[in-house]
């Protein structure tokens, strides 16, 4: 099974570490976020992986010279942000025969069943499935309400007044259908330009296990202390 793992952004929320490294390849408990993320792939039958680069990449493609678990990591790098739907849509043909393909945030700190989240995407025949979690300050997030039977009803990105507390987790299962929501403009974001497309067109799916999104500082030290690994 393939994943896109988007690791481009700058980082800018989280100097001066991400001034000489790459936000990917900072650790947790000495561990990279990289690392991580391709241990979770190996142990939920991902064997495929496009990472997308802009800043430090070659420090990337050093570190995963080494790497060998199972996990083939494929490297594009953009001389020029495409954002995280734009990237997505670049490397269509990489995805566009495969019956789904996840996509992961590589700023994401977690520990998630993805084998379990793979089948209620399989179970709900939907273009997408959007992994959510709970968070408690709504306003700092991509915000979303669901349907009764667990269907997107809205999703709104970073909201003044928030209409509930499930955030969008940076994980999500879309099979090519998905390719053609992303639009034509560069950069294009999944938050902004494809998220709100696709109510009534998703399902979503709560995580219950340990998430953290790594983009502040603050949130960082958090995982420094609460991880304690797959």
């Amino acid at each position: 099974m393939k994943a896109f793992l988007l690791a481009a952004g700058h980082g800018t929320r989280l100097r001066p570490l991400t001034d000489h490294t790459p936000k990917c390849l900072l650790p947790v408990r000495g561990v990279p976020l990289l690392e991580i993320w391709l241990q979770l792939c190996h142990r939920h039958g991902i064997d495929e992986v496009l990472i997308n680069l802009h800043a430090h990449s070659s420090m990337v493609f050093d570190y995963l010279k080494g790497h060998k678990n199972g996990v083939h990591a494929e490297i594009v790098e953009e001389a020029r942000l495409l954002g995280s739907a734009g990237t997505v849509w670049a490397n269509r043909d990489w995805v566009n025969t495969t019956e789904c393909f996840w996509i992961f945030y590589a700023d994401v700190l977690t520990r998630t069943d993805l084998t379990s989240m793979l089948r209620f995407h399989q179970s709900r025949a939907l273009p997408a499935t959007i992994g959510v979690y709970r968070v408690p300050d709504p306003t700092r997030c991509g915000v979303v309400t669901v349907t009764q039977d667990g269907t997107l009803q809205s999703f709104v990105e970073k909201p003044s007044k928030p209409e509930s507390t499930l955030a969008f987790s940076g994980i999500m299962l879309a099979t090519p259908a998905l390719l053609d929501l992303i639009p034509a403009d560069r950069p294009a974001d999944f938050g902004f330009h494809v998220l709100p497309r696709l109510a009534g067109k998703a399902a979503v799916y709560e995580i219950p296990e340990y998430l953290i999104d790594i983009g502040t500082k603050e949130t960082y030290e958090v995982a420094q202390n609460t991880w304690t690994g797959l």
